[in-house]
């Protein structure tokens, strides 16, 4: 039929006029522009008629994804490939008589082809990656380090089909000579090797991923993990600067991440007021009447007194002190602080709520706080944390307690005039 075709056209070149030398490559040339004509014909229809109808369908469905595929163009790409494979299918044929070209020529058009279904496959990983951000996945997998991996794979093998191609080889016979360029590819691609090996194994133990909080110091990193890439975490710390991290060094340094934290709900709140232990004391009964007017009090002190009173019924002198048990004002202090975080609504009651006793130092008795926040909110947080300890420090004058200071400046020279004028 191709022979018959091209026959036809010779003939009507030749009543034309053109010398019967010239008509069979005229003939040829005419053909190629047909095949060129009917590659964009087929273009136009797919381009204008099928991906305009999909794309019109798109816009009106409610899913999302779609929408993304949509904006990376990847059906437009994708119909690139029908002009290239017309071609491929049609121009050997019409270059028949010419085997060099046509060997050039249909080499060219497999290399296109290789470089269009590459193209095609980058955009729909970029909308995979998007898509991936959107519904928070990347937050549980590294997906922007596995993109970027198949990318770079699929350079690599693009580039070796189509050398293969161009040298009419089998791209075995290339791969086979890889080995030979090991040590320099190791040497060039240290870091991106290094960072693939890292992103499998952060992927696998979900070490880190967009969204976290870590801290890092050998690098300066103190904030949100922004990207996680093949072979970098890209870190925007809380003064907005910004921390880039190579992949590797997560894996083989150390460092912090809140994410628990922040799935769980509560951060722990871990810090303690120091008492003057010259305040310390035995509660007076002027004290338990006083202190029993205390809502967070009420049910404490009389429960704490009639424990105590059996129990120093079995005591002789229980007038003096020493001898019996008694109600002290730091131990109150404590019951009324654990009462009063029990009841605080900005704290997390499914979690550890401890008011205790460390061990006395040369700065006071230290009643330590240790509770978790209901709010994991860095701001929030904060404030929680300072309004609780400005409740402690303004309550501790009505236990009869003092907050452990070190002499200031201005207490040294207040000791020095006082003995002048002694």
């Amino acid at each position: 039929m191709e022979i018959e075709f091209r026959r036809e056209i010779s003939n009507w070149l030749t009543g034309l006029g053109v010398e019967n030398h010239l008509s069979g490559a005229m003939s040829t040339g005419v053909m190629f522009l047909a095949c060129i004509l009917l590659a964009l014909i087929a273009y136009f229809i797919v381009r204008r008629g099928v991906i305009r109808a999909v794309n019109v369908v798109i816009q009106r469905s409610k899913a999302t994804w779609d929408d993304v595929f949509m904006r990376y163009r990847v059906l437009e790409k994708l119909a690139m490939l029908v002009p290239a494979i017309v071609l491929k299918l049609l121009v050997p044929i019409v270059l028949s008589d010419y085997s060099i070209m046509s060997s050039l020529v249909d080499r060219l058009l497999s290399i296109w082809l290789v470089v269009l279904v590459i193209r095609s496959i980058y955009a729909g990983l970029d909308a995979v990656n998007e898509i991936s951000d959107i519904n928070l996945v990347s937050r549980r997998l590294p997906v922007k380090s596995f993109v970027q991996l198949i990318k770079l794979f699929l350079f690599f093998v693009g580039l070796i089909v189509a050398i293969s191609l161009l040298a009419d080889q089998s791209p075995v016979y290339f791969l086979s000579g890889l080995g030979v360029a090991t040590g320099l590819v190791m040497l060039v691609f240290r870091d991106t090797i290094l960072g693939f090996v890292a992103g499998i194994q952060l992927a696998a133990n979900r070490m880190v991923s967009k969204g976290d909080w870590i801290q890092m110091d050998k690098y300066g990193a103190d904030g949100a993990v922004e990207e996680v890439s093949l072979t970098t975490v890209k870190v925007r710390n809380w003064d907005n600067t910004i921390t880039m991290i190579p992949a590797y060094a997560l894996v083989s340094d150390a460092f912090r991440n809140w994410r628990g934290m922040s799935e769980s709900g509560g951060r722990r709140i871990k810090r303690a007021v120091n008492i003057d232990i010259n305040s310390i004391r035995f509660l007076t009964d002027e004290d338990r009447i006083r202190l029993g007017k205390i809502n967070y009090l009420k049910e404490y002190l009389p429960a704490k007194i009639h424990e105590i009173t059996e129990s120093n019924a079995k005591v002789l002198d229980v007038d003096v002190k020493v001898n019996g048990r008694h109600l002290t004002n730091v131990g109150t202090f404590r019951a009324y602080l654990q009462e009063y975080l029990q009841h605080h609504e900005k704290v997390h009651k499914q979690m550890t709520l401890m008011v205790r006793q460390l061990a006395p130092t040369t700065e006071g008795l230290p009643i330590e706080i240790y509770i978790f926040t209901n709010d994991t909110r860095w701001a929030f947080y904060e404030a929680i944390q300072a309004d609780i300890f400005d409740h402690i420090f303004a309550v501790l004058p009505e236990f009869g307690l003092q907050a452990f200071q070190s002499p200031t400046g201005n207490d040294i020279r207040s000791l020095k005039s006082v003995n002048v004028e002694g």
